[in-house]
């Protein structure tokens, strides 16, 4: 990260995930924008304020991407080429966060990965090469972010850069969950797909939004 504190931009920010992700980022204390294609959502958002009291902060998604130090992509995998496609050009020499899952309706249930193994290598491909992607939050439960509470879930990130996973480990911890180093962009198949199994597994069991925890002991953190 810079010395200065990054500005964090959420694309698609109205959305559960990203509305809720960016709320914790800015009661941790972070500089959050948000970006948004559909005005009504986006003026809902602003108006309930963080638990500090701050508002977000709305504006188009070119204009977030533009301004970000580093951009968080929390839209559908059905948005996610038009959406890289209108910020590309705003978030050349950039570390872009993607949370892309590859769901594609009606069969949510069933592993679909894209042609690329993984929509993260997807958006590495669509975004070129002047920008650094890595992947997190697959596997978190919108719902209970937004709720604001302790999640017992851990958080997985992939990419080919360890010094702009590390960033992203920050983040993760930000919003107060433990992170964990996945390994190369590739390696972002496995939680993609993970995604599915989940909603399999919280269908099957009635289960409010199964995570994934992982066993042993880890004594040094990335991202403290």
């Amino acid at each position: 990260m810079t010395a200065q504190q990054p500005l964090i931009a959420v694309i698609g920010g109205t959305g559960k995930l990203g509305a809720a992700l960016a709320r914790r980022w800015l009661n941790a204390g972070l500089d959050v924008v948000i970006g948004s294609r559909d005005p009504t959502r986006a003026a809902h958002t602003a108006a309930r304020p963080a638990r500090t009291g701050q508002s977000l902060r709305v504006v188009s998604n070119q204009e977030a991407a533009a301004a970000g130090d580093i951009v968080v992509i929390t839209v559908p995998y059905a948005a996610q080429a038009d959406t890289l496609g209108d910020i590309r050009i705003a978030v050349a020499g950039k570390l872009v966060v993607d949370t892309t899952v590859p769901l594609v309706p009606p069969k949510v249930m069933r592993v679909q990965l894209p042609p690329e193994g993984a929509a993260a290598v997807r958006a590495q491909r669509l975004l070129g090469e002047s920008v650094t992607v890595v992947s997190a939050f697959h596997n978190v439960p919108a719902q209970r972010l937004a709720a604001d509470e302790r999640i017992n879930c851990d958080v997985l990130v992939f990419g080919d850069s360890r010094e702009a996973r590390t960033r992203a480990l920050r983040l993760v911890k930000a919003a107060g969950l433990r992170g964990l180093h996945g390994g190369p962009l590739v390696n972002s198949a496995a939680a993609e797909a993970l995604t599915s199994v989940l909603i399999f597994i919280n269908k099957t069991y009635a289960v409010d939004g199964a995570g994934v925890l992982l066993t042993g002991q880890f004594t040094e953190l990335d991202g403290e």
